[in-house]
């Protein structure tokens, strides 16, 4: 069904996994949800390390605690939630109950497991905290422990947030899964906040692990923790709202959880490995934080796991606004196409994805390339080495970039596999780059210090990325034929094109802000952020003006919806 077709439909005729206003009304929605979510997330991000330091030890505790959750979480269910239950969804849709019984049942199991897995967790906060650092000394273990203990109920919540946002996106309902990170990250900004009123801001000198108190790991842990139930519980207002009744019940026995269990075990088991190897990797950027004990005034240099994920928050940006919000909504569609046969339809949506991502992508690569100083001072705080910390995390910044076309196309591809229902595949392609990545740098590590390793992690990161794509690529064309790949190369090469010319131009004005010598860009948060709009703004006009002058055909796919809410736009595809 074409997008207008579907949006001028009658409620009793349109399909309950198509939106009702049309794919770019939908995209837009998640789009600008997302997008409010993930600014708000960087402005969390700046104030702890305006807090408790970005570089520095108990801000690396922290965040290790803090992140410890949500991987746990992708490892135990998350994949089985995001790209198993959609398909299964939409065929229990076609049920005369809508999908009643089946969600119902579905949301109980997955409350009973997610309890469980949590409980465990949490009385095991000590053992996981040893087992995913590096060299920590025993003061560090015990207040990541305690962080801990306060942070890994989190896990319980994420998976609710994680299946009930998902039965809402199998009903069309695509804002709400997107809205609720904003209440959170809302919290979180009060919370800490209120600690920096109340505590103070960190400072470079002193013994900040020895001058730690309980109510400040309480403040910042329990605090943080209740953001997360939050956006979990936002999401049961739109689920009242379904055309059917969601409420708990047991017995499953005829739910087909026999296919769909095979599904979600290769799903299950590909997480496993991404997200173990995650957690390995992230063991080896811990011993960075270690280290800093040796390094004396050096320490402020040394990247560790805050900004290693500052690093990698700025980098998903354009991922999560543009690719997810718009792969989300294709992969629906996708899912259709698979289950009915079209599969010269599923090639078309796979290279109109893949075209779709190029402008964006290409350009926020570029972007971040050139603003990779001033992009990681907004996250070096507020100490008086704070631009050292600036200087480590945008050398995170540059590695990553590399990366960040490969990384939106692997994504989507990978999913190509999931709407046939076929979790295999990406099993054994991501089998193949954990055993790569984990090989080589845990192969490294003997022989490298320990402040050296976040660099070594990151860059094989985007290598990974790389390396993925060649092998996903090949296995979706050798499966399901060609899908226009010139065109899709065309696209990119021509936005690239356009993204060099603006880049340039940005670092022009980049170096006019002192950019390269320590000065007007570096001095605080405040002139990093006025360095960065002004570049992003002559980049953006730039690029959109190559564009234009190139003639690139994606421009106008993106731009003409938007026109026809926003007339004044018009003109831009004209």
């Amino acid at each position: 069904m074409s997008q207008s077709a579907s949006a001028s439909a009658p409620e009793s005729t349109r399909p309950s996994h198509e939106p009702e206003g049309g794919m770019a009304r939908a995209s837009a929605l998640m789009a600008s949800g997302t997008l409010v979510s993930r600014l708000l997330g960087f402005v969390r991000t700046a104030l702890l390390a305006i807090a408790i330091g970005s570089t520095a030890m108990v801000g690396d505790i922290f965040e290790k605690a803090n992140t410890v959750p949500n991987i746990i979480y992708m490892l135990l269910a998350g994949g089985m939630f995001n790209v198993v239950l959609v398909p299964q969804l939409i065929k229990a849709a076609k049920r005369p109950d809508q999908g009643a019984d089946y969600t119902s049942r579905l949301l109980t199991l997955s409350v009973i497991i997610l309890g469980i897995a949590t409980t465990l967790l949490t009385l095991a906060a000590y053992p996981v905290i040893s087992a995913l650092t590096l060299d920590w000394s025993p003061e560090m273990l015990a207040l990541g422990t305690a962080f801990a203990l306060w942070t890994l109920p989190q896990v319980f919540f994420y998976g609710l947030y994680a299946v009930v946002g998902q039965i809402l996106n199998a009903n069309a309902k695509f804002g709400w899964y997107m809205w609720a990170p904003v209440l959170n990250n809302i919290i979180a900004i009060t919370v800490i906040v209120s600690y920096i009123v109340i505590f103070g801001a960190y400072h470079a000198e002193g013994d900040q692990l020895a001058e730690w108190t309980t109510t400040q790991t309480i403040w910042l842990g329990a605090g943080h923790t209740v953001g997360i139930i939050s956006q979990a519980l936002l999401l049961f207002w739109p689920l009242r709202q379904l055309p059917f009744p969601v409420r708990p019940k047991f017995g499953w026995k005829g739910m087909g959880l026999r296919s769909a269990g095979k599904i979600a075990g290769w799903t299950l088991a590909t997480m496993l490995i991404g997200n173990l190897a995650n957690l390995a990797y992230m063991r080896l950027i811990s011993g960075a934080t270690a280290s800093r004990d040796e390094l004396g005034p050096a320490a402020a240099s040394v990247p560790g796991e805050y900004a290693a994920n500052a690093a990698q928050l700025i980098t998903v940006l354009p991922h999560s606004v543009f690719v997810l919000s718009i792969a989300t909504v294709l992969f629906n569609q996708l899912a259709r196409a698979m289950d009915t046969g079209k599969y010269e339809r599923s090639k078309e949506l796979i290279n109109e994805g893949l075209r779709m991502f190029a402008i964006p992508v290409m350009f926020c690569m570029v972007a971040v390339l050139v603003l990779a100083g001033p992009l990681g001072r907004l996250f070096g705080g507020g100490a008086e080495t704070a631009h050292l910390s600036g200087a480590a995390i945008g050398q995170l910044l540059v590695l990553l970039a590399l990366g960040m076309p490969f990384r939106s196309a692997n994504f989507y591809l990978i999913r190509v596999f999931y709407s046939a229902e076929d979790a295999k595949t990406p099993f054994v392609v991501h089998g193949i780059i954990a055993a790569m990545c984990l090989t080589v740098s845990y192969g490294l590590s003997p022989f490298l210090p320990n402040h050296v390793l976040p660099y070594l992690v990151i860059g094989l990161f985007s290598f990974s990325h790389v390396v993925q794509y060649v092998i996903v690529h090949r296995w979706v064309v050798r499966r399901w034929g060609g899908f226009d790949f010139d065109s899709v190369i065309s696209a990119y090469s021509r936005t690239g094109w356009a993204a060099l010319v603006s880049g340039v131009a940005g670092a022009g004005v980049l170096w006019l802000f002192g950019g390269y010598t320590w000065g007007f860009a570096w001095q605080s948060i405040p002139t990093a952020l006025l360095t960065c709009a002004v570049v992003g703004v002559v980049m953006g006009l730039v690029f959109v003006v190559m564009l234009r002058a190139m003639r690139v055909r994606e421009f106008d796919d993106v731009v003409a919806p938007l026109a026809r809410r926003i007339p004044a736009l018009a003109r831009l595809s004209r």
